[in-house]
């Protein structure tokens, strides 16, 4: 089995809470012929000298990465208007194909605070109103923005220039998808650098890899970190006192608590929706099975009872099941459980066997490691239809976690003989790699929606 649990030593070393240049860098390896053409017009700046920051670019970054919008090149526009009042010619727009145009403003405050004001347009709707569109209310004729499908306001300083670009994009996203949008996440990961006294590091970033913390280095290996539901905590594997065990460390106090202390494997922690409780592996009872753990009165569940491996379990959306990874029928395949009732049913069947299951935020899917003529590819499986898709073309594929909203896999592969992370979107049809600067990086795990 490609992850079966192991036992690895965690020394607890320093902490560092200073951000760090970005380890991560995403480039884009595959897009989509399909995408939706957008327009996000550089935003107008209204003070003196240079612009404080190009919120446009990261908007556009985050939108192409996501798969489902292919925003046109600059050079394209017809102008580049700041607000609705300057557009003009919408016509000029439509002919460009655009379904929807960004535009915004940015304006100098006292005190090193800046106006960021944005309006999206559909170009479309106004060029067949003009502009202004005529509405019957209470008898009478009134004008109506209804071109406009969305605008805002705020005041930010300059250290949050980079995090309301992502708030725009989750804005953007939203208002023409009618799902949320997920760029204001976080990812966790393990970063490896040899060239280091203290190789391991567990890493916390934003789903694009800027604004690092390193929260935990170690000589020896890290592994497993997870999400608690509300985003302040990461569950995982430490070996420092001599055998595996599981802690809990809050990422903003830096302080953390023993979890788990049983003898043999304490491995592959996995929080409950409502993080009141963690699925997790133990042996203290014989063969690696799948326990559950009550986290206020450190009570357990024994919740499988085989003697071949159980592991990776993860939780359903509703609470009330596991998918977990077992040899049981021979080779890896992906099996649930009923938490009530212990009933165990097998559900993958595609390929030479699937491991390290995570299931959709919406519960009618799943994403698998699925194994097929000797290769390690990511999968994806609807349900209850079982209809399986085969997403991505990497080597050795492994680890994958899933954006909150459901739209991104973010995954471990390797690349040029490294081990990278990667993005693929949920249909496949757009791709990415974030390979670090020196070393490899690996075990990522997307946050909750924060």
């Amino acid at each position: 089995m490609k992850r079966v649990l192991i036992g690895i030593l965690v020394i607890w070393a320093s902490i560092s809470a200073a951000y760090a240049q970005s380890t991560l860098e995403i480039v884009i390896t595959e897009g989509q012929d399909s995408a939706r053409p957008v327009a996000i017009v550089p935003f107008q700046w209204l003070g003196e000298g240079e612009a404080p920051y190009n919120f446009a670019e990261i908007v556009i970054a985050d939108l192409r990465r996501s798969g489902r919008f292919n925003p046109i090149d600059t050079a394209q526009m017809p102008g580049q208007p700041g607000k609705d009042l300057d557009v003009g010619d919408y016509a000029a727009w439509g002919r460009l194909g655009v379904e929807a145009m960004l535009v915004g403003e940015v304006s100098p405050l006292s005190g090193n605070r800046f106006q960021v004001t944005y309006e999206l347009i559909d170009p479309l709707r106004g060029q067949i109103t003009g502009g202004t569109a005529q509405a019957l209310v209470d008898g009478a004729l009134i004008n109506s923005n209804d071109h406009v499908i969305d605008g805002r306001s705020s005041v930010v300083s300059p250290s949050q220039f980079r995090q309301y670009s992502h708030r725009i994009s989750d804005v953007v996203y939203e208002a023409l998808t009618g799902e949320r949008g997920a760029f204001l996440t976080r990812i966790a990961y393990i970063y490896v650098d040899f060239d280091e006294e203290n190789p391991y590091h567990l890493m916390v970033s934003d789903y694009d890899g800027y604004n690092e913390r390193v929260l935990l280095r170690s000589p020896e290996p890290l592994m497993s970190p997870s999400w608690s539901p509300e985003g302040n905590r990461l569950a995982y594997v430490s070996f420092e006192n001599g055998r595996p065990e599981i802690f809990i460390q809050d990422i903003y106090t830096t302080e953390r608590v023993k979890l788990t202390s049983f003898r043999g494997i304490n491995g592959s922690p996995s929080w409950s929706p409502d993080g009141t409780k963690m699925a997790m592996v133990l042996s203290k009872d014989g063969a690696p099975d799948i326990y559950v753990m009550d986290i206020a009165s450190r009570r357990v569940e024994q919740i499988t009872d085989h003697w071949r491996i159980d592991t990776e379990p993860y939780w359903t959306p509703d609470g009330k099941s596991l998918t977990f990874t077992s040899e049981r029928g021979g080779r890896a395949q992906i099996y649930r459980v009923d938490l009530d009732s212990k009933r165990i049913r097998r559900v993958t069947f595609d390929g030479e066997a699937n491991l390290g299951g995570v299931v959709t935020p919406d519960g009618k899917g799943m994403v698998v490691v699925n194994r097929n003529n000797g290769q390690f590819h990511i999968g994806r499986q609807e349900y209850p239809s079982g209809n399986f898709q085969v997403l991505t073309e990497t080597s050795l594929d492994e680890s994958p976690s899933v954006a909150p909203n459901g739209s991104m896999i973010i995954y471990s592969t390797t690349y040029n003989g490294k081990q990278v992370l990667a993005l693929v979107s949920m249909d496949g049809r757009f791709r990415a790699r974030l390979p670090s600067r020196d070393g490899e990086v690996k075990a990522p795990a997307w946050s909750p929606f924060l």
